[in-house]
């Protein structure tokens, strides 16, 4: 079964019976997909909005939805500390000016042990050509900053984390199903985006980190 790569990477932590999973940015049917992989686990949403590209059976599969602006940071408050096996931050940073104060309130919401996955334009997607869809960092004009993995690497692990792994994300399954997710693209949007091609030229960068203390 074809797993998008944000769930591939956490899946040993997300398999576990009753996984608490905070899902930041939970658009684009993502609460479906959560409970299609792990059916029990406990899956509680987080976005600004509840219009951004999910249905009826999308919200069906949140146990419990924030609706938040991360730009407030303080409306993190809200969220139980200590709570969380997996929170999952995909393509939001890079929409933040202060992603790193940000992450320091995500920070408390893990549980010791929980993991955090998260996954951004690399500086590299600047220098990447335009595409409908975005392959170019610029191509989204709601993207206010490049990130650097290694300085968020080290703004984790120096607040307790071990950062696992990390870097240039190249999902060896999403390449090798490149041209069916060309045909699909043609057929859902009568174009080829971007996105297709994110894992052959690089465009994101990813980390994954546990809470060590």
């Amino acid at each position: 079964m074809y797993k998008p790569f944000k769930f591939y990477s956490v899946n040993r932590w997300l398999k576990k019976p009753g996984s608490k999973i905070l899902d930041i940015g939970c658009g684009n049917h993502s609460p479906s997909k959560a409970r299609k992989y792990y059916p029990g686990c406990e899956y509680h949403g987080l976005d600004k909005t509840t219009e951004y590209n999910n249905d009826p059976h999308d919200f069906e599969c949140i146990d419990h939805f924030y609706q938040i602006d991360l730009e407030n940071k303080d409306e993190l408050d809200a969220i139980p500390d200590a709570y969380f096996d997996c929170i999952m931050m995909a393509h939001i940073i890079e929409h933040l000016h202060h992603g790193e104060d940000v992450l320091l309130k995500l920070m408390e919401k893990l549980t010791l042990g929980g993991i955090i996955y998260l996954e951004f334009p690399s500086p590299h997607s600047t220098k990447l050509p335009s595409m409908p869809g975005t392959l170019n960092f610029y191509d989204d004009k709601s993207h206010v900053r490049i990130y650097d993995y290694k300085t968020l690497n080290d703004l984790l692990s120096k607040n307790g984390f071990k950062v696992l792994r990390s870097g240039t994300r190249r999902y060896w399954v999403g390449i090798l199903l490149t041209p069916v997710f060309i045909i699909h693209s043609l057929i859902k949007y009568k174009e080829i985006q971007g996105s297709v091609f994110w894992d052959i030229l690089g465009f994101a960068n990813y980390i994954i980190a546990v809470k060590t203390s």
